[in-house]
């Protein structure tokens, strides 16, 4: 109960905190609806993309390409990648969406070759049976090859994470009460201070999906970018101030963040990763 009550109030400290922001560079929330923003994503050029790459997989793996085939303590399945994708094996059923399979897909749809073991797996599924296996298997033949193809593919798993950030605004759409709210501030958001717009939304969807799933949901509270951007909603950013916006929105993920760890079970002990989320929240913000 203690503890319950300690991650209570560090959410209600972050919420606070986040209000502060916005209260520093308040606006009145009719000044949302009443200004027009842009109605499209901004193109990334490939130097902008290859930036945005490298900043998820130092967030993901701080660069390392032994990181590229984790498998964390405390979690029941193997994440791959730049983007940490998720891989489930036969049977798997968890809270989390799956993501290692749609990159495989991506690859294939792409024209990409994927290594011999890995195309060959019956349903795409994940081999190991247990955290334990995948260690002992960790330097071996397809584990290595594994990593050196995905360090080799980044700007593929880049397009990967990007696509689905585009896809991305129909689903919030769907799923929110207040849907042309939702478009209008995923643009204004998307298109300030290129490229940071475009990473921050391409990066938290990645990062912790898109808030739409009924699984990903602690006391049903989601965490995810939907929950975010409401979160701004309720709480209306400045519209014309691009660095207050970005980090109006870094406030609100650190909030939505924080309200996860404090509904999260016990057991699972997620307070360890808050000084990590919210380190990578500031990346957000030129």
């Amino acid at each position: 109960m203690m503890i319950k009550t300690r991650q209570s109030c560090q959410w209600a400290r972050s919420v606070f905190k986040a209000a502060l922001i916005v209260l520093f560079y308040g606006c009145a929330a009719s000044d949302l609806y009443a200004q027009h923003g842009p109605d499209t994503l901004p193109e990334l050029n490939d130097t902008q993309a290859e930036w945005v790459a490298d900043q998820i997989f130092n967030n993901e793996c701080a660069r390392r390409m032994d990181c590229l085939t984790s498998w964390n303590a405390g979690e029941d399945f193997p994440s791959l990648g730049i983007g940490h994708f998720i891989w489930y094996r036969e049977g798997q059923q968890e809270r989390f969406v799956e993501s290692f399979p749609q990159l495989l897909a991506f690859y294939v749809s792409r024209g990409e070759q994927l290594p011999a073991w890995l195309a060959g797996l019956p349903g795409w599924e994940s081999p190991w049976p247990d955290r334990q296996a995948f260690l002992e298997a960790r330097q071996g033949a397809q584990l290595s090859e594994l990593r050196a193809f995905l360090y080799a593919t980044r700007s593929t798993q880049t397009a990967f994470i990007m696509q689905r950030m585009e896809q991305s605004l129909s689903k919030l759409m769907q799923a929110s009460e207040r849907p042309q709210a939702i478009q209008d501030l995923f643009y204004r958001i998307a298109n300030t201070s290129s490229p940071y717009g475009m990473y921050a939304l391409i990066d938290y969807v990645n990062f912790k999906g898109e808030g739409t799933a009924p699984s990903e949901r602690y006391q049903g509270e989601g965490w995810g970018l939907l929950q975010v951007l409401e979160f701004m909603l309720d709480n209306p950013p400045i519209l014309d101030d691009e660095s207050a916006l970005l980090e109006q929105f870094a406030a609100a993920a650190r909030a939505v963040l924080a309200r996860r760890i404090a509904n999260a079970p016990a057991e699972r002990n997620e307070s360890r990763w808050r000084d990590g989320w919210n380190n990578r929240t500031f990346t957000y913000v030129p």
